[in-house]
């Protein structure tokens, strides 16, 4: 239910550069009607137009493609390998270029800021509250509690325990707080669907073995459950002295700290879901036959469920305000005529026909009322390593970050300010929860009137607001440096992306760890997943999977930068290497009187696109600004790249003008300067287009690599020694000649000379910003 057919994710800047080709398509088109409106239309004139049309082709960069999707999987490798982000995987080879470009940045909490990894930090029993500090108490409570049965088992193997007695016989009695702590503690070790795991003894490779090849000792045993919350739960039991040592489908099997061994026999277990947000178990005493009904679950959940109390509230908010996960704990005992009847109706409704979910969940609710209130517990989600400064960098890089979870407003907001996402001298403006339309504009009105501060927000409130005033609400939200969204279906994340995308037009990055990002993931137009302990949906279906969240800044702000900037620089080379040799034939034509003649034939044209100028100009995604450590120190230095200004009209033009003004003069110069042979056009214009070529590839790196070295050598080298073998295109003996070797050079350095002195003085009078930091 929950699949969509993921789109297909296309670059912006593929799209900038389709607009930038359409473009070189209506020139190409213009210049053919150009020339046969200055041949005068004479004779079949729409044949010359073809002719031209075919002359003039180069224009149309059909090589860029290839260039830029071997760019694309150059960069690909470059990220996996960088050993700063081990075990990073690119999944979408056509993107790389998006981590560049990214604006807003959506992230889940749970698993991706924090780690998973729960650690039990507080009970509290609504008169007394046990923190870390106080745990000791709890297991001498509980160590007094169990031995004081102790002398009544009477050879039993279980032993009853006084706060049941004392409960069946007179409940209105208020409990002391051992008994109350007692039960507490039973509660939360019994109300689970964990499962201790221990490993065989046996050789590594042998995978039967008999029971006696187990080692059933504390150290060999681990707890195995769908969610990590009930394994800190259980794992506190047992640092208190209360411990879960077996458990199978129909019972469980509980140490005490005296050693006895407790039996449980299973009759019922409601597994947790996201809709009842609680989850319960019926067990039966084996030493008492007593039968308890345990349940947990959230606190909005549970403070229906349980008997009227005054404290319940207050404290779960106060839990939440220091961060942690809360959990309510409740039972109810039951006699065997009332669990026999409970069984009967839920049997019968197991086996109706329609509506058997529903009728299901309501003989399940007939039980849950009136229920005793046990505790409250607590679980803190640590932190990930470095997160607070990977938020740092990213907001820094001018990056604005939403965090999307499906956690209580107080976690989130305690989360969100320990994590420095909202900053604890900032104003934070928590939206009230709102029903109806009157309601959204009230709170609306009074967000406007604030500036600069944090918005937190619940998902209910969310659906009205986007639902009578979507475009103001977007708007607002969009100014403000950090949003926090609690409470969050999956679907309403992915919906959050898909409105930041059409109401801002800008790049939005999703980062998720579990099955319920995926849908984020997908929307966004960049998606990161990390493979954490909900397992791996979200790395699978995302653009990029890491393993932690600090190596996203590394990913966005070095190799998204780079990638980017690369491939602005060679899919502008590549088009200026089409559009000077279509100068060269335009002037070439007009000279000889608008003849729809070809200048360069065969084997030239072909080595022009390939073996004589490919090697360098794809060497162009080996160059970088500035050192991957710089861009690491300077995140602002990724800001200028949500402008895109390394490849837009200004620049595009800058290299048209190039174009024109190099295929002019190398046209021009080999004609003034050939003798009477025309092949000594061909031989002196095409050499000194080659080695302009060459030397614009050489002004363009700005940090030279060994390869890219290589690479000019290596082409030039082809070139020379190519000239030997074509001896229908060059006049061999006057390629020999010094008159040849000057006569290219003088051209050549009109053609390059200028664009150099132009660069050095750029440089030198406005510095671009990546120049200041490396100088």
């Amino acid at each position: 239910m929950n699949t969509s057919n993921p789109k297909n994710k296309v670059g912006l800047l593929d799209l900038e550069l389709n607009q930038l080709t359409k473009a070189l398509f209506l020139a190409l088109v213009a210049l053919s009607v150009v020339m046969v409106t200055l041949q005068g239309f004479s004779g079949p004139w729409y044949r010359s137009l073809f002719r031209f049309l075919l002359l003039f082709s180069y224009i149309i960069p059909i090589s860029l493609r290839v260039n830029l999707d071997m760019g694309k999987a150059a960069y690909g490798w470059m990220i996996m390998k960088d050993e700063n982000i081990p075990g990073t995987v690119v999944r979408t080879s056509t993107i790389p270029e998006e981590l560049g470009r990214l604006v807003y940045l959506l992230t889940d909490k749970t698993g991706t800021l924090t780690r998973n990894e729960m650690v039990f930090k507080r009970l509290h029993l609504g008169t007394v509250s046990y923190g870390t500090d106080t745990m000791d108490e709890i297991q001498n409570q509980l160590m007094n509690s169990y031995s004081q049965t102790q002398p009544q088992a009477s050879g039993n193997n279980a032993s009853s325990t006084p706060p049941r007695k004392a409960q069946s016989s007179a409940p209105k009695v208020r409990k002391s707080v051992s008994s109350r702590v007692h039960e507490a503690v039973k509660a939360v070790a019994l109300c689970h669907n964990v499962t201790p795991v221990y490993e065989a003894r046996g050789a590594a490779g042998e995978t039967e073995f008999t029971e006696a090849d187990q080692d059933f000792s504390d150290d060999n045993r681990t707890y195995q459950a769908s969610s990590p919350d009930e394994v800190a739960l259980v794992q506190w039991t047992e640092s208190v002295g209360l411990t879960l040592v077996n458990r199978d489908l129909t019972s469980m099997q509980l140490r005490t700290p005296s050693g006895q061994i407790l039996t449980y026999c299973i009759l019922q277990t409601f597994p947790f879901t996201s809709e009842s947000k609680r989850m319960g178990v019926i067990v039966r005493d084996e030493s008492t036959a007593e039968i308890t009904f345990y349940m947990k679950g959230a606190d909005v959940a549970m403070s229906t469920v349980v008997q009227y109390n005054d404290w319940l509230e207050e404290e779960c908010g106060n839990m939440a305000r220091e961060g942690l996960r809360t959990l309510v704990v409740a039972k109810r005992a039951l006699t065997d005529e009332q669990y026999q009847d409970f069984e009967n109706r839920y049997n019968q409704a197991k086996l109706s026909i329609h509506d058997r979910t529903l009728k299901v969940a309501a003989v399940v609710e007939s039980l849950e009322r009136e229920m005793e209130l046990l505790c409250l517990t607590g679980v803190e989600d640590q932190l990930q390593t470095d997160v607070r400064p990977t938020l740092e960098m990213l907001r820094n890089a001018g990056l604005k970050i939403w965090m999307l979870t499906g956690d209580k407003l107080e976690t989130a907001t305690c989360i969100a300010k320990s994590s420095h996402l909202v900053s604890r001298t900032q104003d934070t403006h928590v939206f009230r929860p709102v029903t109806s339309r009157g309601e959204a504009h009230l709170e609306l009105n009074a967000f406007r009137r604030k500036h600069d501060c944090a918005l937190v927000i619940s998902g209910d409130s969310l659906e009205v607001c986007l639902k009578y005033y979507e475009h103001e609400f977007v708007e607002l939200a969009c100014q403000c440096p950090a949003v926090v969204c609690c409470r969050c279906a999956p679907t309403q994340k992915a919906h959050i992306v898909k409105l930041l995308q059409q109401h801002t037009g800008r790049r939005t990055c999703a980062i998720g760890d579990g099955g319920n990002d995926v849908s984020m993931i997908q929307a966004a137009d960049c998606g990161i997943g990390i493979e954490g302990k909900e397992g791996r949906q979200a790395s699978l279906a995302a653009d990029f999977s890491v393993s932690q969240f600090k190596h996203i800044g590394r990913l966005l702000v070095v190799h998204g930068r780079s990638s980017y900037k690369r491939s602005a620089a060679l899919s502008q080379f590549v088009m200026h290497r089409g559009l000077i040799i279509s100068t060269m034939q335009a002037v070439f034509s007009s000279v000889f009187y608008f003849a729809s003649v070809p200048l360069y034939q065969g084997f030239l044209m072909v080595g022009y696109a390939t073996v004589y100028t490919m090697f360098p100009v794809f060497s162009l995604v080996l160059d970088q600004d500035v050192k991957p450590e710089m861009a690491m120190l300077y995140p602002e230095l990724y800001k200028d790249l949500t402008k895109g200004r390394s490849l837009s009209c200004k620049t595009f033009l800058v290299w048209v003008l190039i174009s024109i003004y190099q295929g002019g003069i190398l046209m021009f110069g080999a004609l003034v300067l050939f003798e009477s042979e025309f092949v000594h056009v061909v031989a002196i214009s095409f050499t000194a287009l080659v080695l302009t070529e060459l030397l614009m590839v050489a002004l363009t790196v700005r940090t030279w690599h060994w390869l890219m070295a290589v690479a000019e050598l290596l082409s030039l080298g082809c070139y020379v020694a190519s000239l030997a073998f074509l001896n229908q295109y060059f006049d061999v003996p006057f390629i020999m000649t010094m008159t040849f070797v000057w006569k290219v050079s003088a051209i050549t350095v009109v053609s390059c000379l200028p664009l150099y002195i132009l660069k050095y003085l750029k440089r030198k009078l406005s510095p671009p910003s990546y120049s200041k930091l490396s100088s």
